[in-house]
């Protein structure tokens, strides 16, 4: 499980460390303060430390230089770090709870392709973690994983990886039996099972009484959950493991808000520790009433911004009610209060 994170000068985010629950950990911010970067940031180095064979300096700097370029996708890699005038560098360290896992890197604004490696795993990471993006990409599946391999194309490295998980076999035997149960309220909000040809591995609804629904019919939000089926029937998402969630929320009525945030705390029983970032602060209490209810850990990291455009500020608590800052509700209760303005002029 990460424990946490020591960032110096990555993109927007503000510089300090980042402390992370084993269950759930909550990142909510404006647009623009790196929410999403720091996801993509720990996804980037877990990815690598569950892929490298070899953990030597000589093939690790490469290998999260790669990463952090495929899912960040900047022109160069020094564009990573923060904008100021002058020579900067970045530094990043993550600590797990096996010592073994923890790792550290930088790199200055000038660097291309390398990064420097201050501290090497010595051990591999058991199990892939999962990024799943704003963009559902069920739809993608099977032709994205091909076309991304032998073309330049400008898309996140992070789908690429997501659309090879979501591509994999579903388990069977006793770990089949774990899946179902997780899977029931996810299908009861489909309204059926995500199922794969498999001839051709496209991917479909199975409606009963309709049969196969073809996933490009399906809502956007219903495709959504369906990624999240598959990832657990797959068995990435069902004994330990990571998940990296981007917007949840996007494309979905309170009503699978409420099935969504209940489905991602269950994974956080099941052993998975799980980063999502958001702007919903529907989602955000849900999860916070349901945590304390059923006893999983959260942690909630936000990102604020000073008035007057200045440095971005973290903020970090293990209760909503203990976040100074949270923009959500802020402008939730200022549109309250401008309605009431309404009603008393009207």
């Amino acid at each position: 499980m990460l424990n946490k994170a020591v960032i110096k000068n990555f993109g927007p985010l503000p510089n300090g460390e980042y402390q992370f629950a084993p269950g759930l950990n909550v990142v909510v911010g404006e647009n623009g303060l790196g929410k999403s970067q720091l996801l993509k940031l720990l996804y980037s180095v877990l990815k690598v430390n569950s892929t490298t064979k070899e953990f030597t300096k000589s093939e690790l700097q490469k290998a999260y230089a790669d990463k952090l370029i495929g899912v960040l996708r900047p022109d160069a890699l020094g564009r990573l770090v923060k904008r100021k005038q002058g020579r900067e560098r970045c530094e990043v360290r993550v600590d797990t709870l096996d010592a073994a896992l923890c790792s550290a890197f930088s790199f200055a604004s000038q660097a291309k392709s390398e990064v420097q490696v201050d501290q090497a795993p010595t051990g591999t990471l058991n199990q892939a973690p999962a990024y799943i993006p704003t963009r559902e990409l069920v739809t993608l599946c099977p032709w994205f994983g091909p076309l991304y391999d032998n073309y330049h194309l400008r898309f996140e490295e992070s789908w690429r990886d997501t659309v090879s998980l979501l591509s994999a076999p579903s388990v069977k035997g006793p770990r089949e039996k774990k899946a179902a149960a997780l899977l029931q309220p996810l299908e009861s909000a489909m309204g059926g099972r995500v199922v794969v040809d498999s001839g051709t591995g496209e991917f479909y609804l199975n409606i009963p009484g309709e049969g196969n629904v073809e996933m490009p019919l399906v809502a956007e939000g219903l495709r959504k959950l369906a990624m999240l089926a598959r990832l657990i029937s797959t068995g990435v998402l069902l004994d330990k493991g990571y998940l990296f969630w981007d917007e949840p929320e996007t494309n979905l009525n309170p009503k699978l808000i409420k099935v969504l945030a209940r489905s991602i705390l269950t994974l956080c029983q099941q052993g998975i520790q799980v980063f999502i970032a958001t702007h919903s602060y529907f989602l955000l209490k849900e999860l916070d009433l349901l945590s304390q209810q059923i006893g999983v850990q959260q942690r909630l990291l936000s990102l604020v911004a000073s008035g007057d455009g200045g440095a971005v500020t973290l903020q970090q608590a293990d209760r909503l009610l203990d976040l100074e800052t949270v923009v959500a509700l802020d402008e939730e209760l200022a549109q309250y209060d401008r309605e009431l303005q309404g009603q008393a002029h009207g």
